[in-house]
């Protein structure tokens, strides 16, 4: 095999990537298991239609249209007031966030997190010659605010990562935890608020903060609440400083003319998407109640899943629930596990399996 020049730090490292394989019920990425009404494919379907029609040109660089749609759906759900050049989008979040650590980090720069946390972050920090520093939570998941400040104070990061909610926990970072961490240091700080629409009642947006921290950045996405993983759409509000240095590392025309088109769609039809919503909050509490009720242990969670524990042998159980038709995420701390929310139907599957499992 030709030895290739590779970089050192990339040389027997595996790609990303969860298991996806065909069995009948899949509960291990955070999809929501809800496909995309018929009404909803049909007026799609019209838009990529004329997009089509139009390939032959290049896209809206800028993506103006989508970003006023974005900036209007983020004042609904969170009650803030943004203009479209406080919103920039890409393919999913994972490319708003290597364009923030392109923008950010880079050669002699550092980016902090709080581990357990999701995995990719550390990626994005590799991929872009940053320095990566992970600081410890507390056992029950949340972060010690005099810890947090302490760890920003001894490596003087220049973008700090906060997952609210947290993956693969379920836990939602405090506000004051934000404003205390921007406030202490001069890191962008950027809160990854992908699971945010299943957020509990009472746990605010930190998108309530932008307009009186211009270091802060809050990541969305619309492959969870609005169904749409396969269509790659994500997006970050921020100050137009933000999003003007953001422009300046992406790709020329990187959101394609068919991407725009749908997500549009999309948030047309955002009223129907979150009455899904408000049924997976209902379905995940339930669960989390009834995992209890088998004596396992489960952190409150604002996302569209359940982490669960503890297991001295948790492969055993993932495997065990797998042979059973099963498939979820054997990731987090060792012993615990992360169970998606899926339909009643996907649900009660999971239920029964686990109730065999754990009687073995």
């Amino acid at each position: 095999m030709t030895d290739l020049p590779i970089r050192d730090e990339l040389r027997g490292v595996e790609p990303y990537g969860a298991p996806q394989l065909d069995v009948p019920v899949c509960l291990n990425v955070n999809e929501n298991p809800y496909p995309p009404s018929a009404e909803l494919a049909d007026d799609a379907g019209k838009a990529v239609a004329h997009a089509v029609s139009r390939l032959n040109r290049y896209p809206d660089r800028e993506a103006l249209a989508l970003r006023s749609g974005l900036a209007g759906y983020l004042g609904a759900e969170a009650g803030v007031r943004l203009v479209p050049e406080q919103v920039w989008a890409a393919n999913g979040s994972n490319e708003v966030m290597v364009q923030i650590m392109q923008a950010f980090g880079g050669p002699g720069r550092t980016a902090l997190s709080f581990a357990p946390t999701y995995s990719m972050y550390p990626e994005y920090a590799r991929n872009t010659f940053t320095a990566w520093i992970s600081a410890p939570r507390r056992d029950d998941f949340t972060i010690d605010a005099d810890d947090a400040l302490a760890a920003a104070a001894e490596h003087e990061p220049s973008v700090i990562f906060l997952a609210s909610p947290n993956n693969p926990t379920g836990t939602a970072v405090s506000l004051d935890l934000v404003r205390a961490l921007h406030d202490a240091s001069s890191a962008v700080v950027v809160v990854d608020e992908a699971y945010a629409e299943f957020r509990r009642a009472g746990t605010p947006s930190a998108l309530s903060l932008l307009d009186s921290h211009p270091r802060l950045i809050v990541t969305r996405t619309m492959s969870k609440a609005f169904a749409f993983a396969g269509a790659r759409l994500g997006y970050v509000a921020a100050s137009t400083a933000v999003i003007d240095t953001l422009r300046i590392v992406r790709l020329p025309y990187h959101l394609s003319s068919v991407t725009q088109a749908v997500a549009r769609v999309a948030l047309a039809h955002a009223p129907e998407l979150q009455r899904r919503v408000e049924q997976l909050r209902t379905t995940r509490d339930e669960l989390a109640a009834w995992l209890r009720t088998q004596g396992l242990r489960v952190p409150e969670s604002d996302a569209n899943f359940v982490l669960f524990g503890t297991f001295a042998d948790r492969h055993a159980v993932w495997q065990s629930l797998l042979d059973r038709g099963v498939l979820i995420r054997e990731t987090g701390p060792d012993g615990w596990l992360r169970v998606s929310v899926g339909t009643p139907d996907e649900t009660e599957a999971f239920t029964v399996a686990l109730r065999e499992v754990l009687k073995t």
